[in-house]
């Protein structure tokens, strides 16, 4: 979340004079889309604008939100649009700064409930697509040839398509209300594998690659999901995912502190 293009409190109440709002509140996260947190004398909205021509995107957005509430999965539910700004329900709840085996627990369950419905889901782009990740791994080579060579194996990187994964579920983008999880931010994910899908929530969830805490979330997950993955699958995929980031981090950062927190996995 953050703010590239600013819009007063007046200005969105005349785009969407039905909800009277009283209060507007810039994000300060985030490097792609604009977000503000808006509010009426009620209830609490997220205002979104989409600095980038993914109109495509946007339509699967809106049918995944409603596909995935419709099966009571706490997820924002698209409200209306104008202007290419876009009003959603906001979730309630406190990003995980201590995560808990329940945190685990609670996040397994969702991501597997999460996979059994998005497995239908095939008519969009695959989730590595967009990355170009070989041109991503030509420019590291050039700035860190000593991590290009660590990373070098996501060349030609292909995933089975299991369905529609999120494929950026860190603490940051999940809230808890006690033990109950929202997630949000589904815009960027796309076709692809089930168990990268997993590892990535992991890679934030538990950084220390905890045995008891992959268990922990095998179990739950397996229990509900109707596809199964294994232990060593799970460990397989968490270093792909490791690597994945890493050379997101670098080649967005230019530099390798955040890379190298991802090592563990290595």
């Amino acid at each position: 979340m953050g703010v590239k293009t600013p819009i007063t409190l007046q200005e969105a109440n005349l785009l969407f004079p039905a909800y009277d709002f009283t209060q507007i509140t810039p994000t300060k996260n985030g490097i792609i889309d604009t977000t503000y947190i808006i509010n009426n004398a009620t209830s609490a909205y997220i205002l979104k604008k989409y600095e980038r021509d993914i109109s495509k995107k946007i339509q699967i957005d809106k049918t995944l939100l409603n596909l995935l509430s419709a099966h009571n999965l706490n997820v924002p539910k698209y409200l209306q649009e104008n202007q290419e700004w876009y009003l959603y329900t906001k979730l309630s709840g406190e990003i995980p700064k201590n995560v808990q085996l329940y945190h685990i627990h609670a996040l397994a369950r969702f991501m597997a409930k999460f996979h059994n419905i998005s497995k239908k889901i095939t008519y969009t782009a695959p989730f590595l697509v967009s990355y170009e990740i070989n041109k991503l791994l030509a420019s590291v080579k050039k700035s860190h040839y000593a991590y290009y060579k660590k990373l070098s194996c996501l060349h030609n990187l292909d995933q089975k398509h299991d369905g529609f994964i999120h494929g950026d579920i860190f603490t940051d983008n999940t809230l808890f209300d006690k033990e109950k999880i929202a997630v949000f931010d589904f815009i960027d994910g796309g076709l692809g594998e089930f168990s990268f899908d997993t590892a990535i929530a992991l890679l934030s969830f538990n950084p220390s690659n905890k045995r008891l805490h992959v268990n922990a979330f095998l179990r739950a997950y397996n229990q509900t999901s109707k596809k199964k993955i294994s232990y060593d699958e799970l460990q397989k995929q968490l270093k792909i995912a490791a690597k994945f980031y890493a050379l997101l981090r670098i080649s967005h950062d230019k530099k390798t502190k955040r890379a190298q927190e991802l090592a563990n996995f290595w």
